[in-house]
């Protein structure tokens, strides 16, 4: 037999299954025939057996075998037992018999095998020396059993350093970035490598980083993905990691990263300094080592800066500095002033307006609109490398985002610190001190980016020593809101003055803002507010809402309760009624009024605002200022959101003898001794210097109201700060002033008694009405 000359491997297709193995002797018969040959050929055993082979499989085995075969073998064409052509491999090899008789060994492969054969050692070898694929081998103890080349080169490493090393201990710094799916840090790569060996589950895209011996100052990223090696019966063997270098891929992501997180993180907030600390948070340690960000003082103002000079350089302030070295010091604290001497690169990027590059050390300008608002200096710490060209890039967008977030910043402070200013103007200063109440107050503007609102309370002095309690609420924020706040808080002050009940002074606002005051856009549309009047006489309060909290009513021995009152439309949607309610309030009782602010927030229910509102006011004995801090500490959210505003007041009642009243007839004959009478008592309570002015008001107060008024006429003294005179009747004209011609008899009255008495006016009630004059104390007898 002869074949052609093809050389093979020292491990072949012809040395493992399932090649079929003929036995030739020295003449060409087949002493041996194995079941694999029975299957390739079709002959079985007994008919094969001393059979030529060339009667078997054609004559292209007919021939003498070569002297020297060696590992050779040739492709030929053979007969089946069924008579087809079968293309084979064959390789001859010499086999040595008892007393040196020659033997022949005809080992047999289909050539579809052998083809898969080769293809399969084409793959392995290129695996194991050509691709760029990393492929390690690990046995079922996690250690290193084979490395394929492209992990010698790319690891700086050689066989002879792992097989048989632990992954800690040839990589100690590497370091897996990924996480499993329940959000734990994954464990290390020895643990993983055990699961895959213990589970059979194969792990995918396993992030992992790692300085490596042929480039030990700089961290590569690789993606690895790991799967079990078992034999035919399933018996693990160990664990195939494949691999590939994806550092560049990496860093070009972390940066698109970076530049994602930056509208997120940057543009979270209006004030000014958090801006800037946000850009070096993001920046560090990732991008830089140093980050640092200086804005003009005028910016941290509000204001706009002016062109940039020599002179502006001493403006600068440091407002962030974040570094990622742990030894270094601590950055003093911000914002303070910095200089730069005039050769550095600080100054020189703010002159020209552009980025300047200094060895490891970037500058870029904060610009926004074309005007400098400060810079920021990114630096690296060696033996990291320089920024390069689209690093550089990307921290000039960085602080482009920035400085139009600083911009946005500064506009919001100055627009806050006008609108505070204003609503600072527009609250009430000092309150008014009625003798029947005792008032506390206090108001905290919202914090964080949505400004200030319009919350806003007030004590109005009303007639009868009574007492005008308001609390209100105007929607939204900014300098629109305060001014709402103020034409509201005026308006009902001017509606307090004409003595309306609560309920129909609410619907006369609710009637002002619809109409007068209503638009698209106009913030007065939704107000809330409650309107309260107490009386210290009767002991009554008497109070309606539109669509604000309800108050709280808190006894001496601190039981608290909140009221339960008609909630009411919110102002401004027209047509809908409000309900006053009465109550007895009696003397040393507080009355809490507040907005939804100190009780409201996005993460707390309202409910449990009212619970800590209620633990807060239940502890007696406290001055109402003690009261106020208490409960604007223990209350208000940690970073209210909206406005706060809380008036507490103690009501007072005034006693008997500060008061006298008489029911009148209506008779003008006994107008003479009821005159007398409240002289009497004007006397009794030691005003003297009094007597004459009462005596004249009450004199015509009570002759308009038997002539001109009708039962039932009723006379009340009351002493306060001012002798208060009221005359009630059951008309309901309103008496006006005149001027009386020289020869006309009347009408000079209530003239007479607008001269001589500090203020005056007419309340209604349901009965009728009641005209009532103030005289001040130190009143002088009438000529």
């Amino acid at each position: 037999m002869s074949f052609e000359s093809t050389k093979l491997g020292s491990c072949g297709p012809f040395n493992v299954a399932p090649s079929a193995a003929v036995v030739l002797d020295a003449r060409g018969t087949v002493i041996g025939w194995s079941p694999a040959a029975e299957e390739l050929f079709g002959y079985a055993s007994k008919e094969a057996l001393g059979s030529p082979v060339g009667d078997l499989l054609g004559d292209t085995v007919r021939a003498a075998p070569p002297q020297e075969p060696g590992n050779m073998y040739a492709v030929r064409s053979v007969l089946h037992r069924d008579g087809r052509t079968v293309r084979v491999a064959l390789l001859l090899s010499p086999l040595e018999q008892d007393e040196g008789v020659a033997a022949w060994l005809l080992s047999a492969v289909g050539v579809a095998h052998l083809e898969q054969w080769a293809s399969d050692q084409a793959v392995l070898r290129g695996l194991s020396d050509q691709s760029s694929i990393l492929i390690t081998l690990y046995d079922t103890q996690s250690r290193f059993k084979w490395i394929n080349t492209a992990v010698e080169k790319q690891f700086g490493l050689t066989a002879e350093d792992c097989v048989g090393r632990y992954v800690a201990d040839v990589e100690p710094h590497g370091e897996i970035l990924v996480e499993d799916g329940d959000g734990v840090p994954a464990p290390g790569l020895q643990r993983l490598i055990e699961r895959v060996v213990r589970t059979g589950e194969p792990i995918t895209d396993v992030r992992y980083r790692t300085p490596i011996p042929a480039d030990p100052q700089h961290d590569h990223f690789w993606s690895f993905c790991y799967f079990r090696l078992q034999d035919h019966e399933g018996r693990p063997l160990g664990v195939c990691e494949a691999g590939l270098d994806i550092t560049d891929r990496y860093v070009a992501r972390q940066r698109l990263a970076l530049l994602s997180g930056a509208g997120g993180r940057i543009g979270g907030t209006l004030d000014v300094e958090r801006t800037a600390g946000n850009l070096a948070d993001l920046a560090v340690p990732e991008f830089a080592d140093l980050v640092q960000v200086d804005l003009l003082e005028p910016v941290l103002r509000g204001e706009e800066p002016g062109p940039w000079t020599d002179k502006t350089a001493h403006d600068l302030r440091r407002v962030a500095e974040r570094v990622a070295d742990h030894e270094r010091p601590a950055a003093a604290a911000s914002p303070r002033p910095i200089e730069y001497p005039p050769d550095s690169p600080q100054p020189r990027c703010l002159a020209h307006g552009h980025s300047v590059t200094s060895d490891q050390v970037v500058v870029v300008p904060l610009r926004a609109w074309g005007t400098a608002l400060g810079l920021a200096t990114f630096e690296r710490f060696p033996p990291r490398d320089p920024f390069d060209p689209e690093e550089i890039a990307l921290a000039e967008e960085l602080v482009s985002r920035t400085a139009v977030c600083v911009d946005n910043g500064r506009r919001y402070a100055r627009e806050h610190a006008i609108a505070l200013m204003l609503q600072h103007d527009l609250l009430p200063h000092r309150l008014a001190q009625p003798a029947a109440v005792e008032v506390a107050h206090r108001y905290l503007p919202a914090a964080g980016p949505v400004g200030v609102g319009g919350d806003w309370y007030d004590v109005i002095p009303l007639s009868g020593a009574r007492v005008g309690l308001v609390v209100g609420d105007v929607a939204g924020h900014g300098m629109r809101a305060a001014v709402t706040m103020g034409r509201m808080r005026t308006t009902v002050a001017a509606l307090a003055a004409m003595d309306l009940a609560p309920d129909e002074l609410l619907a006369r606002l609710d009637d002002l803002v619809a109409q007068s005051l209503g638009g698209e856009d106009d913030q007065a549309v939704g107000v809330t507010c409650l309107y309260a009047i107490y009386d210290p006489v009767e002991q009554h309060c008497v109070m309606a809402r539109a669509g604000h909290l309800p108050p709280a009513v808190v006894a001496p021995d601190g039981r608290v309760e909140i009221l339960d009152l008609p909630a009411g439309p919110p102002l401004g949607l027209g047509g809908l009624p409000f309900e006053s309610v009465g109550f007895d309030l009696p003397e040393d009782r507080l009355l809490a009024l507040f907005t939804d602010g100190l009780v409201e927030a996005r993460d707390r229910d309202i409910d449990i605002g009212l619970n800590e509102l209620r633990d807060a006011l239940s502890i007696p004995g406290r001055q109402l200022e003690e009261t106020c801090d208490s409960v604007m500490s223990a209350v208000l959210p940690k970073f209210p959101e909206d406005d706060a505003a809380l008036l507490l007041v103690r009501v007072h009642a005034l006693s008997d003898d500060q008061v006298a009243s008489w029911d009148l007839p209506v008779d003008p004959a006994e107008v003479a001794r009821f005159r007398a009478l409240a002289v009497q008592k004007v006397a009794e309570w030691g005003h003297n210097e009094a007597v004459s002015v009462i005596e004249l008001v009450v004199s015509e107060l009570v002759t308009n109201a038997i002539r001109y008024g009708g039962a039932p006429v009723r006379l009340r003294l009351i002493r306060d700060r001012g002798l208060i005179c009221e005359v009630s009747d059951g008309g309901h004209t309103s008496p006006h002033l005149r001027w009386a011609a020289q020869e006309d008899e009347g009408g000079r009255g209530l003239f007479l008694v607008a001269q001589l008495t500090e203020r005056w006016g007419t309340r209604y009630t349901p009965h009728g009405k009641t005209i009532w004059a103030e005289v001040p104390l130190d009143a002088r007898p009438c000529s």
